[in-house]
């Protein structure tokens, strides 16, 4: 056997055997690769594609979709942009946050904060000086305060007519300070800028801070939006907090006698005897007579 049929050979073997580990490679990494994943199916949602401000009214430009798959939909998210479209947004909605129907007023609700004033309530806006601040630029929108009254009276020693601060109102929410609806990015106001704060009321609520913005100051305090206690709190007085004394009232003088008692009715007269009846008769006829004793009133 020559060189060359030798040569053949062991290169035909060195091929045949490479072939096979190759198949061989290839086989069991088919097998070992996962299954392709199933195909999800997804859903378009609209969500906002850039800040939209609280009480602002939505636009096409403000909104995109982005598909989410099916089964994590949020409850309640819109789906077409033309749902959102023209309506007053009643909460902040951020940059690429789902649009929900619930946190948009209904369409033709009218525009800026008029229809995120549920039914039964009101704004009411209280303009400065009728408002002192006492919780320094801090009360924000959004944030719930309550409402003080301090009025000076007249009396200064007097409890009841003397200077006198009282609970107006408790738990209210702030609507807006100024003409900012959104709280600022350093979450303060300067509270020498602040010429106006609204807040939201009920009806009876808005008659008090009208009155009360009439007679004395009103205070602002911030509360914790959980504290939901809304007992009533004693008002304070100068004597109440120990600046000063409880004195005892006066009696004005008087230069006019008391007058006596008029004098009791006389008894009523007594009443005059009855008359003495006499039965006549004459024939067939019946009569009678009557006496009347010597006091009668006719003289009889």
């Amino acid at each position: 056997m020559s060189i060359r049929t030798v040569l053949i050979l062991i290169l035909a073997v060195v091929f045949g055997v490479s072939a096979s580990l190759g198949v061989v490679t290839v086989l069991r990494s088919s097998a070992a690769a996962p299954p392709p994943p199933p195909k999800v199916e997804t859903v378009p949602v609209v969500v906002a594609a850039f800040d939209v401000p609280r009480f602002s009214t939505v636009s096409a430009d403000s909104l995109t979709t982005q598909d989410f798959p099916k089964d994590l939909v949020p409850p309640g998210a819109l789906t077409r942009v033309e749902d959102a479209v023209d309506r007053v947004a009643l909460t902040t909605v951020g940059r690429g946050e789902p649009v929900y129907d619930s946190k948009l007023a209904v369409r033709g609700a009218g525009r800026g904060m008029a229809p995120g004033i549920a039914k039964g309530m009101r704004a009411f806006t209280i303009q400065t000086p009728n408002v002192a601040v006492g919780v320094a630029g801090f009360a924000l929108p959004g944030d719930k305060v309550d409402v003080l009254l301090t009025v000076t009276g007249n009396g200064a020693n007097d409890p009841k007519t003397g200077p006198t601060t009282v609970p107006l109102l408790q738990g209210v929410e702030v609507l807006a300070v100024d003409q900012r609806v959104e709280a600022p990015s350093d979450n303060k106001v300067d509270a020498k800028e602040m010429r106006s704060v609204t807040l939201l009321v009920t009806k009876d609520e808005q008659s008090r801070l009208e009155l009360g913005q009439n007679q004395g100051t009103l205070h602002l305090t911030l509360r914790n939006p959980e504290d939901k206690d809304t007992t009533p709190a004693r008002k304070a007085t100068l004597v109440e907090i120990g600046l000063q004394e409880e004195r005892p009232r006066e009696t004005p003088p008087t230069d006019k006698t008391p007058a006596a008692d008029p004098p009791p009715p006389p008894p009523p007269p007594p009443a005059p005897p009855a008359p003495l009846q006499i039965r006549t008769i004459r024939g067939t006829q019946e009569g009678a007579v009557l006496i009347y004793p010597a006091t009668a009133p006719d003289g009889r």
